[in-house]
């Protein structure tokens, strides 16, 4: 395997917009993960995009997968990989005011959360107020994470934050250190070669253009 291989196929998804972009235009930023997984002749990248997506009228987990050894679909994404994560939207967004929250507890995937929110404010504050304490809730399970890739490929680095490239201001992939250096680590095996220098971007905080449109 060589992290070239990798990167190619970053690069391509990009072309296409399959790459995950924290700055998407649809979608409020609100929190991210990255899972890397690997064996001696395969190897696999799942980042997952957390957002709230006015026009879906839900908080959307976006799994965005690659891989050499996929088992169903493209790179990227396909419909079944936008998890929606709140059970109960019609009953916390203000039916006459759109984008806003009723109050009330916000069900994820079955689980009844409090939030620390007034009826009135903004739903994507209400919904980022759910990071830290319940992101887990927001993220996906090993279910969810393996249903495109082999179930007995091993998970060898996770990242819960990092520095993100800036699709919107031309930068690729493979032009990003934290790629390059997450391919080599998928290729050979090596997690020493991970060696961020960067300071991470990957909070909703450093993407105040996400959710615009």
């Amino acid at each position: 395997m060589r992290s070239a291989e990798v990167l190619e196929q970053l690069d391509a998804a990009a072309e296409e917009f399959l790459f995950p972009d924290l700055g998407h235009g649809y979608y409020y930023a609100v929190d991210a993960r990255l899972h890397g997984y690997r064996d001696a002749g395969q190897w696999a990248l799942i980042v997952e995009a957390v957002g709230y997506s006015p026009r879906a009228g839900n908080l959307i987990d976006v799994l965005h997968v690659f891989a050499n050894c996929l088992t169903s679909g493209e790179p990227g994404f396909d419909n079944s990989d936008f998890l929606a994560r709140v059970d109960n939207w019609d009953e916390i967004e203000d039916p006459d005011e759109p984008e806003t929250y009723r109050g009330g507890p916000v069900v994820l995937r079955g689980q009844k959360v409090v939030v620390a929110a007034r009826s009135g404010e903004d739903m994507v504050d209400v919904l980022r107020r759910l990071v830290p304490r319940h992101r887990e809730l927001l993220l996906a399970d090993e279910r969810e994470l393996r249903r495109r890739i082999p179930v007995d490929i091993p998970e060898v680095l996770r990242l819960d934050q990092w520095d993100h490239p800036d699709l919107a201001g031309g930068s690729r992939p493979s032009q990003s250190a934290t790629f390059r250096q997450i391919a080599d680590v998928l290729t050979t095996g090596d997690l020493r070669l991970y060696t961020p220098r960067l300071q991470p971007n990957t909070h909703w905080s450093n993407w105040p253009d996400s959710g615009s449109l």
